[in-house]
C-alpha cells in the first residue's frame, strides 16, 4: 500500500455546521476530554487517553468478538467493550495505572458493599484523624496540601490500610480508585491532569478531602447503576504485562485491536502519576520513578534513554528494526550530531531507536495473538525531536508488514504543535489513526 494519506473531512472545505461538528468530533477522538461526561470513564482522568465514544463506534463497525488494547492505561477500551458486552483484554505495564484500571473494571461489584466500605472508611478516618503522623509526606506532597487537608488525606490513607484486609479485591480496587480520584481536586496548587505539578500556581476553589470522597463515591455508585443496567458483569481481562510480549493473551484469539501507543515526543509516562504514587509512599522523589515504573515501559522519553547504559551501534543492531534500519540510522545519526550543539544534550538519538525497537517487538507480539484478517487501529502522532522528523505512521506500517500483516493506511485527524509559540522547531506534526489489516 502507498504512503499517501486517505482523504478525510480535514481535506474538504467546511461549508455546513454538520460538517464542522463532525470534523471537530473526529479531531477529539484522540483525546480523553469527552470521557469526563461518561459513566465509569470519568472516575479517573489519565493524561494519556482517547475518546470512549469513538472506541464504541469502532467496536460496533467491526462486529468484534474479542478486543485487545496493549496499552490500556486506565481502561477506556475495556470499559467501552464491557458496555457492549464484548470480551476484551487490556495490557498495562505501568504498575500504578494498572491498579487504577482494576478499579474501573470493578464497576459490576455490589453497590451496597461499596457504599458500606466508603462509610466505614470515612468513619474510621475521622476517628483516627488527630493521631495520624504526617512525617512520611515527601516534599512534593507537603507543597501540594494545607496541613488540614493533608491530615484529612492521611487519615483516609491510614483507614484504608487498616480496613483493606476486610474487603474483597474488587471493593479494594474501587476504594483505592476513589481515594486517588480526589487527590488533585483537594490540592490548592496546580495539579492538572498531566504529568506536571505546579506548586507555585494556586486554585481559587478547593474541595475538602472528606467532602470530595463523599461526592466521588456517590458519582461512582450512580455510574455503577447505569453500567449494571446495561451489562451484568465485566468481560474484560486486565493484565499487568508487557506489550512487547502480550503474555497471557492466547494465540490467534483477537480480531480487533484498538490502542494508542506511547508517543515518541519526550512525554514521561512514568511521571504521570507521581503525585498519587508519592502520596502512597511508593516513591520518595522523581529519581525513584525509573525503578518503580519507567523500566517496565516502552522507551519514549529521553529520561528513559540512558547515555551510560545504551549504545547507539548496539541498539541499531537489533534485528527487530531491520525493515526500517536504513532510514532510522540516518535519523539517529543526525540527532547524535545535533544534540551536541544543544544545551540540554538530550539523548534523543538513543530514545528514537529504542522506541522503534520496542514497538517492533510489540508488532511481533500482536501478530501472534491476532487472527488472520484482524483489524488494528492505533491512534498515533509523529515525532520531530530537535526538529528531525521521524515518520512514525509509515515506519509502524512497514514494521507491521514485516511481521505478517497485509496492509496499512493512515487517517489524519488533526495537526499538532500549532498553538505553542515557544515550540522548539518548525516541523508541523500531526495525529491520526493507523489502520492495519490482516
Amino acid at each position: 500500500m502507498g504512503h499517501a494519506e486517505q482523504q478525510n473531512l480535514f481535506d474538504l472545505p467546511m461549508h455546513s455546521p454538520l460538517q464542522k461538528k463532525t470534523a471537530a468530533h473526529s479531531a477529539r477522538s484522540g483525546t480523553f476530554t469527552d470521557n469526563m461526561k461518561l459513566p465509569v470513564h470519568r472516575w479517573f482522568r489519565y493524561s494519556a487517553g482517547f475518546s470512549a465514544s469513538w472506541v464504541e463506534s469502532v467496536l460496533k463497525d467491526h462486529n468484534a468478538t474479542a478486543v485487545l488494547d496493549p496499552f490500556v492505561g486506565s481502561g477506556t477500551v475495556c470499559v467501552a467493550s464491557d458496555k457492549l458486552g464484548i470480551p476484551s483484554y487490556g495490557i498495562e505495564a505501568h504498575p500504578f495505572v494498572f491498579r487504577l484500571g482494576q478499579g474501573k473494571l470493578s464497576w459490576g461489584e455490589d453497590i451496597v458493599d461499596f457504599e458500606a466500605a466508603i462509610a466505614k472508611l470515612t468513619a474510621t478516618a475521622e476517628k483516627i484523624r488527630e493521631s495520624v503522623s504526617l512525617s512520611e509526606a515527601n516534599s512534593l506532597i507537603v507543597k501540594c496540601y494545607s496541613e488540614n487537608s493533608l491530615r484529612d488525606l492521611y487519615s483516609v490513607k491510614a483507614a484504608y490500610l487498616k480496613l483493606t484486609p476486610e474487603w474483597t479485591a474488587s471493593i479494594n480496587a474501587l476504594v483505592f480508585l476513589a481515594i486517588n480520584s480526589i487527590l488533585r481536586a483537594t490540592s490548592h496548587v496546580g495539579t492538572a491532569q498531566w504529568q506536571y505539578v505546579l506548586p507555585n500556581k494556586t486554585k481559587a476553589r478547593v474541595t475538602s478531602p472528606y467532602e470530595a470522597l463523599k461526592l466521588q463515591a456517590k458519582m461512582m455508585m450512580d455510574d455503577m447503576r447505569v453500567m449494571q443496567n446495561e451489562s451484568e458483569i465485566s468481560n474484560a481481562i486486565l493484565l499487568p504485562a508487557d506489550s512487547r510480549t502480550l503474555e497471557g493473551v492466547p494465540d490467534k484469539s483477537i480480531d480487533l485491536v484498538i490502542t494508542s501507543p506511547p508517543y515518541a515526543n519526550n512525554y514521561d509516562y512514568a511521571d504521570a502519576t507521581r503525585l498519587e504514587m508519592s502520596f502512597w509512599g511508593e516513591i520518595g522523589n522523581w529519581g525513584d520513578l525509573h525503578g518503580a515504573v519507567r523500566q517496565y515501559l516502552i522507551c519514549s522519553s529521553s529520561q528513559h534513554a540512558s547515555k551510560d547504559k545504551m549504545k547507539l551501534p548496539e541498539l541499531l543492531a537489533d534485528p527487530a528494526i531491520d525493515p526500517i534500519k536504513v532510514e532510522l540510522t540516518k535519523v539517529c545519526n543526525e540527532l547524535d550530531v545535533i544534540r551536541k550543539t544543544k544545551g540540554g544534550n538530550k539523548a534523543y538519538h538513543l530514545m528514537i531507536v529504542a522506541y522503534f525497537a520496542d514497538m517492533a517487538k510489540t508488532f511481533q507480539a500482536l501478530r501472534r495473538v491476532t487472527k488472520a484478517g484482524a483489524t488494528l487501529c492505533l491512534v498515533i502522532g509523529d515525532s520531530a525531536p530537535y526538529g528531525v522528523h521521524a515518520p512514525v505512521e509509515r515506519w509502524f506500517g512497514e514494521l507491521a508488514l514485516a511481521n505478517g500483516f497485509k496492509s496499512w493506511s493512515f487517517e489524519k485527524i488533526r495537526d499538532r504543535n500549532v498553538k505553542w509559540k515557544n515550540r522548539k522547531h518548525t516541523v508541523l506534526l500531526h495525529e491520526g489513526r493507523l489502520w492495519i489489516k490482516g
